[in-house]
């Protein structure tokens, strides 16, 4: 055993597989640059550099063949090699302190890069002059929520995340006293009405808007500004096996209205909606500034004047949101992204990124270890030409 391990101490303290990992790396960049050409940037994000494994499939949703190391996983090899690297060559001395300090900063930067990629959150919040907010939503997830609206003050709502939502089948909680069957769910879809379908053409659900449409599946969305428009078709089904449903509804964020059902008493609404992230504190537009440049439709600055409200510590105060003046507070970034057309609402980006110092701290670990070592060894030179005698 004790062979083995110093085995695989040896290899991850190579430089061969540093040169490896690189050259992988440089493929993988290279590959993922011309894959977006077809693709799109988040799908190819999301197969090549956001993966442990690259995978190849001849047909859509049928079975893939890893064919190459995705960036995770060629991320977390290069980690674990400059530090086994480090370990097995680490003396302590002066002069060594430079190397030591840059191999620390590129650690913390690798990691930094690595917990970014897996923990950091990317939403926006659209808000309308007076309209106040405690939520960001998700510009390319959706969720499914079914609304109990019988307490007068209060919405009980249940969300099921896309994420349960592509697995299809049977979905169960214990705050809903029916079952949910979700019979199909499409990642990018189009509607037409029945009148207008082919001969022979089967309306996608028996109830609601549903019954007068027929729904097709298209290729998922590669362009930057465009996005999927999810779907799926669900099944009411009281809790008894064997019991007979209460009908099937399409629900997609292309729909306007919630749609209903009643069970148990009581009318639940059903939707599906981009997926919510919910805050401790909310924000209220009071005012949007739109300038332009004379004369033209130029942006020239963009502003937007909100009043920030967090009941848990007692704040209120305002706050002005503009280009490059982002509000921070509670580890969330709000950048003004945005307006709608005329100015009716302001879209503000929210990005959560618990690593977003790793960057910074490793630029100045690195930057004082390059520094200290010049230094040292230009300080070293000085002397050594003091103690030669002249000619």
């Amino acid at each position: 055993v004790t062979v083995m391990l110093h085995r695989i101490f040896d290899i991850l303290s190579s430089l061969k597989l540093t040169i490896i990992c690189l050259s992988l790396a440089m493929v993988l960049v290279f590959v993922g640059t011309l894959a977006q050409v077809d693709s799109g940037i988040y799908d190819v994000q999301r197969r090549y550099f956001q993966s442990l494994i690259v995978w190849w499939q001849a047909s859509p949703g049928g079975p893939g063949i890893p064919v190459f190391p995705g960036g995770h996983l060629l991320g977390a090899v290069l980690l674990l090699n400059l530090i086994a690297a480090h370990a097995r060559r680490f003396r302590w001395a002066w002069s060594k302190l430079g190397i030591h300090l840059t191999h620390a900063g590129l650690i913390i930067l690798l990691l930094g890069g690595l917990f970014t990629d897996l923990f950091s959150v990317e939403s926006f919040m659209r808000l309308a002059p007076g309209e106040t907010k405690n939520y960001s939503e998700d510009s390319r997830a959706v969720e499914l929520v079914v609304i109990d609206g019988s307490d007068s003050e209060l919405d009980q709502v249940t969300a099921i995340p896309e994420a349960r939502l592509r697995k299809e089948g049977l979905v169960e909680h214990e705050s809903l006293p029916f079952r949910i069957n979700v019979k199909r769910f499409y990642q990018n879809s189009r509607f037409q009405p029945i009148s207008k379908a082919p001969p022979n053409s089967v309306p996608a659900a028996t109830q609601g808007p549903g019954a007068m449409t027929v729904v097709y599946e298209v290729p998922p969305a590669t362009a930057t500004n465009e996005r999927d428009l999810q779907s799926a078709v669900i099944e009411i089904l009281p809790p008894a096996d064997g019991a007979k449903p209460l009908g099937s509804w399409l629900v997609s964020d292309q729909l306007g209205a919630p749609q209903s059902v009643s069970y148990a008493g009581k009318s639940w609404r059903f939707a599906m909606r981009p997926a919510r992230y919910y805050k401790p504190f909310s924000l209220s537009l009071r005012k949007f500034n739109h300038d332009r440049y004379p004369g033209t439709e130029i942006p020239k600055n963009f502003a937007s004047h909100a009043v920030l409200i967090d009941p848990e510590r007692g704040e209120s105060r305002d706050v002005l949101i503009y280009m490059n003046n982002p509000l921070r507070y509670r580890g969330e970034t709000f950048f003004q992204s945005g307006f709608e057309k005329n100015d009716a609402a302001t879209i503000l980006q929210v990005v959560y990124n618990p690593s977003f110092v790793a960057p910074y701290l490793a630029c100045v670990i690195v930057g004082a270890g390059l520094l200290y070592q010049f230094l040292f060894h230009f300080v070293g030179f000085l002397r050594q030409r003091k103690t030669i005698p002249a000619p």
